[in-house]
Order: structure tokens, then sequence, then C-alpha cells
């Protein structure tokens, strides 16, 4: 095929005179994904079920995503997070590492940490390896964005 056989296809080729527009397309960027607080959306059954934790656990409420809604009792000293069938807290989706993340407890103290996932571990918005958790902190995981509450016995006790 000849360049003269070729004009009806798009062509490759810019012209300075042309306008040059981007088409990268970029994965895992998340500047569309800003840290937005979910605790004032909470809702009557979901403030009930946070003030009845008992001391030394907590609840993790899925805030976005396939589960959206779903609430999970922390009330172990290590909770995993995956999308290996196994996991505690399983989520089947792609951008959701087998072996994603652990939420740890020490006494009435809570931490997550990242076990080397692709798509890291974020919470408040933060990519982190391991990060304290608090009362209505954001995680995200993969796709999926998650809010922590400690037992309000806890807060109460510490106070």
């Amino acid at each position: 095929m000849t360049h003269s056989e070729n004009r009806d296809q798009p062509s490759a080729i810019h012209r300075d005179s042309e306008a040059k527009h981007d088409t990268t397309q970029t994965f895992g960027h998340d500047s569309d994904l800003s840290f937005v607080p979910f605790g004032a959306e909470l809702t009557d059954v979901e403030q009930a079920a946070i003030a009845a934790l008992p001391s030394g656990s907590a609840l993790v409420l899925v805030r976005s995503g396939a589960l959206a809604g779903a609430r999970y009792l922390i009330d172990a000293d290590v909770t995993t997070i995956g999308r290996h069938p196994e996991a505690d807290i399983f989520f089947d989706d792609v951008t959701v590492s087998r072996r994603h993340a652990e939420i740890l407890r020490a006494g009435t103290a809570f931490e997550v940490i990242d076990q080397r996932s692709l798509n890291g571990t974020y919470v408040n918005g933060e990519r982190v390896d391991r990060s304290e958790l608090g009362n209505g902190y954001e995680l995200r995981i993969g796709k999926f964005r998650l809010n922590f509450f400690a037992s309000p016995a806890d807060a109460t006790a510490n106070g």
C-alpha cells in the first residue's frame, strides 16, 4: 500500500499547524479520589451499631463499591483484608490484592498495615504502609472506600 492509497486512513503524524491533544490514559492515579469524610452521613442503624460496640472492638463500614452498606466487626487481634476468599474482609475485585492489608488490634488501639499490595492502602487520602486508625478515618482498599469506628466505650475510658 502506498502513501497515496492510505489517505482515507487517520494519520498518526502530527503537523505543527495541528493542535496536539494528550491522549494518555493514566491508571491508578488518585487525583479524582479525594478524601471525603462520611461521618455526617451515618444512618440511625449505623450509629446504633457503633454505639453498641463492646470494648476492644471496632466497626468498618463500606461506603462505596459493590458492597456499599456492608459492615464488618473488628474483634480479633489480626483482621485480614483482600481478594483471597479466606480473607476476613473479602473484596472480589481486581483492584484489591489477594492479601491487601491487615488491621491489627493492640488493646483498644488499631492500625492498618499494607501487605505490599499493588494498588496501595490509603488512610484519609494518603498512601500508607502503616497507619493508626481513629474514629471516622477513611480507608481505601482498591476501589472500595471504608470508614473505621472504634468502640465508644474505649473513647470514654481513655478520655
